[in-house]
């Protein structure tokens, strides 16, 4: 299968200004950026809504990158700087296909195809820190496909709420 952008030479730096400036000219109040060794992040507010998006990023160490079939179909070890350069492409590629997801989910709204909420639902986030998607893939998803209803999600309790200063467990035997 192929993939999008797979040839790109757009930086990833151009692809991550080129996604917040999008973001700006569909109404986005906020826009964050982020990454560590094992992801990358942005998230934005569209109205009331906190939305966050997570880039898996592979290790540059992935055989694919260190490694590749020569002409009689064996494998060959790649050059170190061939490797780092394999490795970089498949970022810039990733960044390039979530500025096209992005994009496409703003243009629906915008179209009147769809709502942010509609859009946007496994990537808002919660209260807890999680997105909606991370919540329905932990919590709801096993029951989902067992054909149950999820159980309802529990809130945390409000940092306002009073302190727990002596409870006792009462056993019914």
């Amino acid at each position: 299968m192929s993939h999008f952008a797979k040839e790109t030479t757009v930086s990833t730096e151009k692809s991550r200004a080129e996604i917040e400036m999008t973001l700006r000219r569909y109404g986005a109040s906020e826009f964050h950026s982020g990454w560590k060794a094992e992801a990358a992040m942005i998230a934005f507010r569209l109205g009331d809504l906190f939305i966050r998006f997570t880039l898996p990023l592979p290790k540059n160490s992935e055989r694919r990158f260190t490694h590749k079939k020569d002409r009689y179909g064996r494998d060959v070890k790649r050059g170190e700087q061939q490797a780092i350069q394999e490795w970089e492409q498949e970022i810039r590629q990733r960044w390039r296909a979530l500025g096209l997801v992005i994009k496409a989910k703003l243009e629906a709204v915008e179209c009147g195809i769809s709502s942010v909420e509609q859009e946007f639902l496994a990537f808002i986030v919660m209260p807890n820190e999680l997105t909606v998607g991370e919540w329905m893939l932990d919590v709801a998803l096993s029951a989902i496909r067992a054909g149950e209803m999820p159980q309802l999600a529990l809130a945390p309790p409000a940092k306002s709420d009073a302190t727990i200063i002596d409870a006792e467990i009462i056993s019914k035997e």
